[in-house]
């Protein structure tokens, strides 16, 4: 199914002392197998050391239709990969004195619900807004949208009190999106292109699919009667834009990347202020259950002695990972054109070879049994806007179900619940977040808060 493209660029290139050697038919080896394992057409990859693209390759098919082989320099839609983009907008104009990130967005946008309008930048970068999530991936193509569905919000649209907890939500960066616009005073695809796109010589990538379909497009592809095939007709919804909409490249995404990882150098000029790169990469939420941390439009861990700066992206017909370790200056970028596929295991893969990283060093959570009182202190149901959660107790266990999805969690390391995996690649975490009261007052699964509702 998978044919690999031709289109190859490595350089002659002394990695620092913690970096090995790249192996190009490893990653060949390694993309090809998720690929396949996946269902996915095509990916491309490119990977970057320092101040260069040391690697860049296309694997697999632009279009299953067409045959056409994927090179590294074709369009990807992102997914939510795009957040950093809108991040690197909002926080450039905060830093100009154009906006507070602290302050009510109705100083800035007239006409919102005050419960909408009392939202700050900070929480809407950070997901701690409580604004609920959802994704949808077809609607109006016209980009007034964006401004005109977020104007009719009402305070139902908020799930949790702003600030009280981390849940990621893609209208929260619809509204970061309407932000730069207002306060920007002109489109938010033209804000993106002149503030960020436009100072790191990104010259094709774009917001609007009329400007991406004139440059070399990979087509987007699902599963459909457990085969992979071209979405008719691509999914667009520009209400949505600055949460996962952006058209971009391997190679053209790893210059935005080099100028992340050098303080925003990028080919001996310097085009993003440093104290943009700082904040975007700072801690502003904390994640339940875990010692990672959200910066904006950035996922902030440590693994292994390795403080990783990332984020994946997933939407119709495409996935997309940019993965970095900027005090190794190392990074991995990936784009792909199945829905959701961000080929993880290729980024792992990548990412353990060249920093020498043994995953089986990991070791499991402790564990303890769920006792009857704390599966009575958990039952209930949960929502985050029109998704559920119900958690009831099953034997010794406690049993989810998750928009219809049935896990069971039957064991609870110090900070989490740890569901069967049930042929899963990992099993799935839940966690129980208590008020002052000790009552489980949100529960935290896949990304997202959940609120109690009974």
């Amino acid at each position: 199914m998978h044919r690999l493209a031709a289109a190859l660029a490595f350089f002659v290139f002394t990695a620092p002392a913690q970096i090995r050697q790249l192996d190009p038919a490893f990653i060949e080896r390694a993309a090809l197998e998720e690929l396949q394992a996946t269902k996915t057409p095509g990916a491309a990859v490119a990977v970057v050391i320092s101040d260069q693209v040391v690697f860049s390759r296309g694997y697999g098919v632009a279009s299953l239709d067409t045959g056409a082989l994927l090179t590294p320099d074709m369009l990807f839609r992102l997914g939510s990969t795009t957040k950093m983009f809108t991040a690197a907008a909002v926080v450039g104009l905060a830093l100009e004195g154009k906006l507070d990130l602290n302050a009510p967005v109705s100083q800035y946008i007239s006409g919102l619900d005050p419960a909408i309008g009392q939202l700050t930048a900070n929480q809407l970068l950070s997901h701690t807004s409580g604004l609920h999530d959802e994704a949808p991936m077809f609607g109006s193509h016209d980009e007034t949208a964006l401004g005109i569905g977020i104007h009719a919000w009402k305070a139902d649209f908020l799930f949790a009190p702003p600030g009280r907890i981390y849940s990621y939500s893609n209208p929260g960066y619809w509204l970061a999106g309407d932000l730069a616009e207002t306060v920007a005073g002109k489109p938010y695809a033209d804000v993106i292109a002149e503030r960020v796109f436009s100072p790191l010589g990104m010259t094709h990538s774009t917001l609007r699919p009329s400007m991406a379909m004139t440059w070399p497009l990979a087509q987007g592809h699902e599963i459909r009667d457990g085969k992979p095939a071209v979405i008719r007709p691509a999914a667009d919804n520009a209400s949505g834009w600055p949460a996962g909409s952006i058209f971009s490249s391997a190679l053209e995404l790893s210059r935005f990347v080099i100028a992340f990882m050098n303080d925003g150098r990028l080919d001996g000029r310097q085009v993003l202020p440093p104290k943009l790169i700082a904040i975007m990469s700072s801690p502003h939420a904390e994640i339940p259950g875990s010692d990672d941390h959200y910066g904006y439009g950035l996922q902030l861990s440590t693994s292994r002695g390795v403080h990783w700066v990332e984020h994946g992206g997933s939407r119709a017909g495409y996935g997309s990972t940019i993965r970095m370790a900027p005090e190794q200056k190392f990074a991995v970028i990936i784009v792909a054109n199945r829905s959701g596929s961000g080929m993880p295991k290729l980024a792992d893969a990548i990412s353990d070879s060249m920093l020498a990283l043994d995953r089986k060093s990991e070791t499991e959570p402790a564990t303890h049994g769920l006792d009857a009182a704390e599966l009575r202190r958990c039952a209930g149901v949960y929502v985050n806007g029109t998704s559920k959660v119900r958690l009831e107790a099953d034997g010794g266990a406690l049993k989810a179900n998750i928009d219809g999805t049935v896990a069971r969690f039957t064991r609870a390391g110090d900070k989490f619940l740890i569901g069967e995996a049930n042929g899963a690649v990992q099993p799935s975490k839940l966690v129980l977040v208590a008020d002052s009261s000790g009552r489980i007052e949100f529960v935290f699964v896949n990304g997202r808060a959940f609120r109690r509702a009974d």
